[in-house]
């Protein structure tokens, strides 16, 4: 008997008894090979002497400080660490989780626009195929069908419009400038068609994380999408949650794409999985209008800037610098998209192998040639998940990638300690996992005919 709430309210999970590095270990003595940081969190993995030295060292110290009255070094020092790196925007306040992160960073947004006399600024653009978060705000922002479920009668109106997806949206004959062109026209339309002095930010994920696993904006993207924004007074609105804190190789997903966001969410990786914490960072134009105007964040939350969540942050972001791991996220990225290219280059339902940094994406097709999604929908998610547990693999696989029903992915992100070996290891056994499913990998793709709808 369990008296704790888990997502699968009949089934037990896995007992977990430690972990090591790329390594966990559960309560029965296997050792289970974590391909994913869990869910893009444990970016140093588990146990890193360093993490464990500066949680010693930092627990005799302060444990909790209200911020409505007080600062601590931790926060101010962290604050001052991400933000010198975080390519022009000057200001930054600590949360407990990435969809709390959200819900403060919306909020700031539209206080901004009413500080700056227009209140009418209510409306946010999101795209489909997007996940900002569980809790109500965030959901609302969220263009994923699965997770708004039945709880969609209570969201707020979001407007949506097309996600930068390459592999399927791009025409053949359509270069990337010219894909950039027609997603900024999209945008520029939806603005123009709800009113520009009714929307205060459009937002988006820089690298599309669990949704559709991976999916990088092409070249210019987001400089495109911030130019409409900034046309209209709009904010551009960045969710990093998953992307940041060096998942792709940069410490912000942004810097890679040369764009200046208004507003930034992070989250996971910023403790690396060994404290919650997440922040939202804003421009000093933003920040600067509500301090001349009410002097007043409209907000407040118990853990905001928690001091000890803060120091073991600071000191995860410091590890990343000092064991130049940027340098390995990016070195370890390419290494294993060619060990897929390589290995499942005669797997014929793979169609398409994405990603940036130690974020890597394989979409599944029922036909390579027409690019017919996968059918294999929840089924795909259980069987996979269960047969790669009995191989002592931890995988993070999805459906729903094409558009929230049809399709199935898988996502990789591996911590960011991960050696050249453990790649080779992840890569190994991952495509060995392909191949013992193979039966069931035909038999998902013979469940759609030639346009991609279930055959009855």
């Amino acid at each position: 008997m369990t008296y704790v709430i888990n997502k699968k309210l009949n089934e037990r999970p896995i007992l977990l008894s430690g972990g090591d590095g790329v390594w966990l270990h559960d309560a029965a003595g296997n050792k289970i090979l974590d391909t994913c940081g869990g869910v893009a969190v444990s970016s140093l993995g588990h146990c890193h002497p360093k993490m464990i030295q500066a949680m010693k060292a930092h627990a005799h110290m302060l444990s909790w400080a209200h911020a409505g009255s007080f600062t601590t070094h931790a926060a101010e020092a962290l604050g001052e660490f991400l933000v010198e790196r975080a390519g022009g925007l000057g200001k930054i306040q600590f949360l407990s989780g990435g969809s709390e992160a959200v819900e403060v960073a919306m909020k700031a947004a539209y206080q901004y626009h009413c500080e700056n006399g227009q209140p009418s600024r209510t409306q946010f653009i999101s795209r489909r195929q997007s996940y900002h978060g569980s809790t109500f705000g965030a959901l609302a922002l969220s263009g994923n069908l699965e997770r708004q479920s039945i709880f969609t009668p209570l969201l707020s109106q979001t407007e949506f419009v097309s996600p930068c997806y390459a592999y399927r949206d791009q025409r053949a004959d359509e270069s990337d400038e010219q894909y950039v062109h027609r997603l900024a026209h999209e945008l520029e339309s939806r603005i123009q068609s709800i009113g520009a002095e009714k929307v205060a930010a459009f937002i988006a994920e820089p690298v599309v994380g669990s949704t559709n696993g991976a999916v990088p904006a092409v070249k210019g993207y987001l400089r495109a999408m911030k130019a409409v924004c900034e046309r209209h007074g709009i904010l551009l609105m960045l969710d990093d949650v998953m992307s940041g804190m060096g998942r792709t190789g940069y410490l912000f997903a942004h810097l890679e794409d040369d764009v200046q966001p208004d507003i930034v969410v992070i989250g996971k990786g910023l403790a690396a999985g060994y404290q919650p914490i997440s922040a939202y960072l804003l421009s000093d134009t933003i920040h600067d209008v509500l301090a001349q105007g009410s002097g007043i964040l409209r907000n407040g939350q118990t853990h905001v800037n928690h001091p000890f969540a803060c120091q073991i942050a600071l000191c995860a972001q410091q590890i990343l610098e000092e064991e130049d791991l940027l340098a390995n996220v990016r070195a370890r990225g390419i290494q294993m998209r060619q060990l897929f290219q390589d290995a499942l280059s005669d797997f014929d339902y793979l169609g398409d192998i994405r990603g940036r940094g130690l974020f890597t994406g394989l979409e599944f097709v029922g036909d390579r040639q027409e690019q017919s999604p996968l059918n294999g929908g929840a089924e795909f998610v259980s069987v996979l998940k269960q047969t790669a547990f009995e191989m002592n693999l931890l995988i993070y696989p999805g459906s729903g990638t094409v558009d929230g029903v049809r399709g199935n992915h898988l996502l990789l992100a591996p911590p960011f300690i991960a050696s050249s070996q453990d790649i080779e290891t992840m890569v190994g056994k991952v495509t060995l996992l392909f191949n013992r499913l193979r039966p069931n990998f035909a038999a998902w793709a013979e469940s759609f005919n030639e346009t991609g709808r279930v055959k009855s």
